[in-house]
């Protein structure tokens, strides 16, 4: 969309939301828009499984509030993580994003959404864009094995996104939208109704960006001094949509019932194959999702409740060509996976002393994988059962046990414990913490049967039905001290897993062609003899992270907060008797926040200047390591309570204000941690009424 055509969708969202508020002859209510705090001890869920003060909790829990996302500018679920956890790093592509968490990839990190798993593995990247940031009311991270409470795939940690259903008014209408350089825009539009007890909460939101490059040149294949020019993109462009619709209700203090639904599509929008330059494809990656889900919890007492939820994740991509081949005509659709997630869980929180909860559950998940590029069509599921007890002794110590017993159809029984001790005497908090994870294999890992070409060159990867499962052992020491001013944590941890499960590249001699020849017909006698390897999924011996992290937040003075984390992370792998790098592993990070807000009568000024700083990525084979870099941002947002019913919020800021780019020609050894195409402007317009 070119800049002219977004000046006139905000002008047309100007004026027809003007004219909506003064049919509606909405009244003011006290305004969050010009007055804002920093709370240091928000209200938390995921570290314990209950809701309790960030302070209260055993387990450490990293949380990053609308407020401060908003505040820096960020409209993406992955920019809100890599600017404000430096634990975090991002590598995106055409398969989706290849996201990290402590060292250790997407596959061991549990993404949730109200507590319920979010489904959408793309060749192990994560499908980012299902994430509707306009309903993000918090994400809180809970770094470490977590497998007691939330059973498989949670073993570098959990990232659980809150949603937000406001209860203040009567009908609420926001829309939102950013626009910045390389054809970046976002747009997110909401409708809120709340009355006698019934919500309704509608939302849609777009999200495109255009491929673009850093270097349009690339070394021939075979050379170290010879380029040629190609127009493969560094950072590939899309279009993303999501609509949603979420209904709850409370009848009364006790019953709360909801139900929702979201639909997702997206759509690549890379350079087309060209006859006379390199780099082109013949067809864009398609993906589809549809999520739908039920619950409610009933409220005894203030301290005893039941919990009830189910949901349905189907999820599914393939290419759409743009290109004539010789298989396929322009607008053919050729899907390569399909996925169904299907989860059942029942809780129960009891305080059946006054200084203990108790949880018990229970929990049901089957998986479906279609995959036809990798002659995949099979189902697995598993069931759960945990307990988890909690209970504060001699005044200041806090303890908490916890146990899950997972049934796997395929792995049978595996029991994962967990054991917190917390001391707090006065405003410091002393955290100690052991959990097990637990990680079954994929049903890719277990049967994939891939072949495809990528540029005249075939790629085969095998499943192995003698996989073992993987299972890791956490420990973490934390220090903390928090008060409404300022908020210093400390925190050592080391994760020991077992029996990982990676992709090993077996060398192919002339008998091994023979066999791939004769697995895959389609596969030509040309494409096999320039094979050097094929992928072959395997348990190595064990993976080591250790790592040590810095968090702090102060409220320096009234308007002015300054937070700043830092983590050192060490990550290898061990097959054999060999300790390699964990490939994208960084071993130092950092991010840097300082907010400045100010309010004169019915304007506010908010001033957000941050920071990502870290060290070289490293990278496994022959590829070379990144190098490091520092990004700065600087976004201003003005709050303008201009009239009795609406709110507006223009932003300007600069993303990548000293224009750090990585420009090296691409090659075949060569990958990248950093894919800012430089300094870019970001201007941006909110609009919320409120009757």
């Amino acid at each position: 969309m070119t800049y002219h055509k977004t000046i006139i969708l905000i002008v047309a969202l100007l004026t027809g939301s003007a004219a909506f508020a003064q049919i509606h002859k909405m009244e003011r209510r006290d305004s969050s828009m010009t007055s804002r705090t920093y709370n240091l001890n928000p209200v938390v869920v995921t570290g314990s499984g209950h809701h309790q003060r960030l302070k209260s909790t055993a387990t450490p829990v990293r949380v990053l509030s609308s407020q401060e996302i908003s505040e820096q500018g960020i409209t993406t679920f992955d920019g809100a993580l890599t600017r404000m956890m430096p634990q975090a790093s991002m590598a995106p592509n055409s398969m989706g994003t290849f996201l990290r968490l402590n060292g250790l990839g997407n596959k061991y990190i549990l993404i949730l959404i109200n507590g319920q798993k979010l489904s959408g593995d793309i060749s192990n990247n994560v499908d980012l864009n299902r994430i509707n940031m306009a309903r993000v009311k918090r994400i809180e991270v809970l770094d470490g094995a977590a497998s007691s409470l939330y059973g498989s795939d949670a073993i570098a940690g959990v990232i659980n996104i809150i949603t937000d259903q406001p209860t203040q008014h009567m009908v609420s209408v926001t829309s939102d939208t950013r626009v910045s350089g390389h054809g970046v825009l976002t747009e997110a539009v909401s409708l809120d109704i709340y009355k006698n007890g019934f919500g309704s909460y509608t939302s849609f939101s777009h999200d495109q960006a255009d491929s673009y490059q850093n270097n349009n040149q690339e070394y021939v294949k075979g050379s170290d001094t010879e380029t040629q020019q190609t127009i493969a993109p560094l950072f590939t462009g899309y279009r993303s949509n999501i609509i949603g619709q979420k209904f709850t209700y409370s009848p009364n203090q006790h019953l709360a019932l909801n139900a929702g639904l979201d639909y997702s599509y997206k759509i690549t929008d890379r350079p087309n194959t060209q006859k006379d330059i390199v780099g082109g494809t013949d067809y864009e990656m398609r993906y589809k999702g549809f999520r739908w889900n039920v619950g409610g919890i009933y409220k005894f007492t203030a301290k005893n409740s039941l919990q009830a939820d189910f949901v349905v994740d189907r999820f599914r991509y393939g290419k759409e060509y743009d290109v004539e081949t010789k298989t396929n005509q322009v607008g053919d659709y050729v899907q390569s996976k399909k996925q169904r997630m299907m989860e059942g869980q029942l809780k129960a929180i009891l305080g059946l002393t006054k200084n203990s909860t108790t949880i018990f559950g229970a929990n049901w998940r089957q998986e479906n994988l279609a995959a036809s590029n990798g002659n995949i069509d099979s189902r697995v599921y598993s069931l759960a059962a945990y307990a988890q007890h909690e209970m504060k002794f001699l005044k200041d110590f806090t303890a908490t046990l916890g146990l899950r017993l997972t049934h796997h159809e395929t792995f049978n029984q595996h029991l994962t414990p967990k054991a917190t001790l917390m001391y707090a005497p006065g405003n410091f908090r002393f955290r100690a913490t052991y959990s097990a994870g637990f990680r079954a294999p994929g049903l890719d890992e277990l049967y994939y049967h891939y072949f495809s070409v990528n540029r005249g060159k075939a790629q085969i990867s095998f499943g192995n039905k003698d996989l073992k499962p993987e299972k890791s052992n956490y420990f973490s020491l934390n220090a903390e001290y928090r008060t409404q001013q300022i908020a210093v944590s400390i925190t050592g941890y080391m994760n020991r897993i077992n029996d990982m499960v990676v992709k090993q590249n077996v060398d192919v001699d002339d008998a091994t062609r023979k066999m791939l020849l004769e697995e895959f017909p389609e596969m030509t006698q040309d494409q096999a003899d320039k094979m050097v390897s094929y992928a072959l999924y395997q348990n190595s011996d064990k993976g080591d992270v250790k790592g040590l992290q810095v968090n702090v937040s102060a409220n320096i003075f009234d308007g002015f907060n300054l937070s700043a984390n830092y983590v050192y992370t060490y990550a290898r792998t061990k097959s054999e008797d060999e300790w390699t790098v964990l490939e994208r592993s960084i071993r130092h990070a950092a991010t840097i926040t300082a907010n400045y807000h100010h309010t004169w009568g019915r304007y506010g000024l908010n001033v957000n200047l941050n920071g990502r700083l870290q060290s070289k990525t490293y990278y496994t084979g022959s590829y070379e390591d990144a190098p490091g870099f520092g990004v700065w941002n600087l976004h201003t947002t003005h709050s303008l309570d201009v009239l009795r019913w609406a709110y507006l919020e223009p932003s300007i800021g600069v993303d990548n204000i000293f224009n750090k780019v990585d420009r090296r020609i691409d090659s075949s050894t060569r990958k990248y941690a950093l894919f800012s195409p430089g300094l870019m402007l970001v201007v941006g317009l909110k609009l919320t009424f409120k009757q």
